[in-house]
């Protein structure tokens, strides 16, 4: 039985099928006004078409943001800082975009004195976990929505059945089962369910959108250099840019060259495996310059520190957890690291690869006088090893010591 207490509600609205049935699903069966906020995170479509779908409607209130800006700024870039990748290889494209959606669905639920908040997320997915504890970190007081654990519309027939007897308009490429899922944001595109859901099956090719097979990518290897100010990038080629276009200028560039493609088998917060299709080729390209950068700059204790923290980092934004203050607390140390992070990096892309060829700071602990094969005239007493090993040493030889003693009676 729905909540006669619920009188207003802030959605999650991209404008496609899921939202659109969902949208007037909450008008019917809760009776109340649905307020629809659509985000522009540099997805590739145009977006404004969600107005017209809200008005079909009688939504009196459509917000649709362009907050890509945003997005990079105090979102990917942060993140990015971290150097962060999931089970050592997912670039968090879906997971970093989740935060940012609630906090504005929060907003305007505040401004409008909103009862409930709700999106389009399925019951098996880790999307609804990021979404609700996005909302209840800012909002504990909030009443969440989520209708794919609430209606008895559990196919893809019985969807498109009560699109079509509300007058909702059904794509023809939604007829039937969808060949796959796909979500998208300024940071990646990804793709799963459907024809990917056996992982010993090569995804074809035309689920690729955002980058060229590396085998048909340019014969010629393009240089680009990056430049980078307290841990982010802020010129290529000495082109200074806002992030977003920064990040534009690199999925362009990297796509170009079949960079940033990834096929993976990751696990769930919700428990199961599951295998997605990722393309991130700017992301890619940002995260083998920026630690090419923090190689020459950052202390090895802070570095290895740093990299210790990641993956607890990495599992609590995958996780939903952008508003906790774990997540906060490690920001506070990761971006503390970042000061001495100046300096730009020099890289050649060719076929999904990139080569390194050069970096360079003011605040490089690199120095080739103490590394030099030849004389070289650094504070360094060969005779000083000596010492250094036997007492890292000490420890070994009286373990073994010991077990030859023990062996001997």
């Amino acid at each position: 039985m729905a909540d006669t207490s619920i009188k207003k509600v802030v959605l999650a609205y991209s404008g496609g099928l899921d939202t659109s049935v969902i949208l007037k699903w909450l008008q019917t069966h809760y009776n109340c006004e649905v307020i629809t906020f659509t985000a522009d995170l540099g997805q590739g479509e145009d977006v404004t078409q969600a107005r017209s779908k809200a008005e079909l409607h009688g939504v009196k209130h459509i917000f649709i943001e362009d907050l890509r800006e945003e997005f990079v700024s105090d979102y990917v870039f942060p993140m990015f800082r971290g150097n962060a990748l999931y089970e050592g290889e997912y670039l968090l494209g879906t997971s970093i975009a989740r935060p940012l959606i609630a906090k504005r669905q929060i907003e305007i639920a505040r401004e409008f004195g909103a009862d409930a908040v709700s999106h389009g997320a399925t019951g098996k997915g880790n999307d609804q976990v990021r979404f609700e504890l996005g909302y209840y970190a800012l909002q504990p007081d909030i009443k969440v929505i989520a209708p794919w654990r609430e209606w008895d519309l559990t196919s893809r027939t019985k969807l498109i059945a009560y699109a079509e007897a509300n007058q909702i308009p059904v794509p023809t490429d939604k007829r039937g089962e969808a060949p796959f899922s796909v979500d998208a944001n300024l940071l990646h595109i990804s793709a799963e369910g459907k024809v990917l859901e056996d992982p010993n099956i090569p995804a074809e090719e035309y689920i690729f959108s955002r980058t060229v097979d590396p085998m048909d990518a340019p014969d010629t290897a393009e240089e680009i250099k990056i430049q980078f100010a307290g841990g982010d990038p802020v010129a290529i080629n000495n082109t200074q840019m806002s992030p977003a276009s920064l990040l534009t200028f690199l999925n362009e560039i990297g796509g170009k060259h079949g960079i940033g493609r990834l096929d993976l088998v990751e696990n769930r917060f919700v428990g199961m495996k599951s295998r997605g299709i990722y393309e991130t080729p700017g992301g890619t390209i940002l995260l083998k310059a920026r630690r090419a950068m923090e190689s020459i700059t950052l202390d090895r204790g802070a570095a290895h520190l740093k990299d210790s923290l990641m993956p607890k980092y990495a599992e609590l934004i995958y996780n939903g957890f952008w508003f906790s203050p774990e997540r906060e607390m490690l920001q506070a140390a990761i971006d503390r690291s970042q000061s001495v992070v100046n300096g730009e990096v020099r890289l050649k892309l060719y076929k999904g690869n990139m080569i390194m060829i050069g970096r360079q700071s003011p605040n490089s602990l690199y120095s080739e006088d103490l590394v030099t094969f030849e004389e070289g005239t650094a504070d360094y007493n060969h005779s000083d090893a000596e010492g250094f090993i036997k007492l890292n040493a000490l420890r070994l030889r009286v373990a073994e010591m010991v077990r030859q003693k023990n062996n001997q009676k």
